[in-house]
């Protein structure tokens, strides 16, 4: 039940920030510049999609574990860093604060790094399902810095 319940809190907040971000996309999103390595639009709901099931099998696997200090600290960590991903969908989507979003996504890479080394001490599997995670969030701020930029 874990990991359904799991599964369904981080595919649920994905959908929620997802109807944030789908409100812009065919409209101030696609007034701005951007940089030639931005990647086309519909790439974008398939790879969050796995992205929030490996998160999900992930958390399910921490939460799996014996009560701990360790575990209520990776629990909070990771809650955390999807609570700044869901933000940041509002900030950079809804509100068009780009600069903004790209403080928030530092935040969320760095709570993201924390994360992984919390739940490698619990649980090494629940660690690897997070680095495709990481290295799409690496991009992502990368992108939002060229958008930044393009955009003063």
């Amino acid at each position: 039940m874990k990991l359904l319940y799991s599964l369904v809190l981080t595919l649920g907040v994905g959908a929620i920030a997802g109807l944030a971000t789908a409100s812009s996309i065919g409209g101030w999103y696609a007034t701005l510049s951007k940089p030639y390595f931005n990647p086309p639009n519909w790439i974008f709901g398939p790879v969050w999609t796995l992205l929030y099931i490996l998160m999900g099998i992930a958390l399910s696997l921490i939460w799996n574990q014996p009560t701990s200090l360790g575990r209520s600290n990776s629990l909070w960590l990771f809650s955390i860093q999807l609570f700044l991903n869901f933000v940041w969908s509002f900030i950079f989507f809804y509100f068009h604060r780009i600069g903004l979003g790209f403080v928030d996504i530092v935040a969320v890479w760095i709570f993201i790094i924390l994360t992984i080394f919390s739940f490698s001490r619990l649980n090494k599997k629940s660690a690897w399902l997070l680095l495709p995670y990481i290295c799409w969030v690496s991009f992502a701020l990368i992108l939002n810095v060229a958008i930044y930029r393009l955009n003063p």
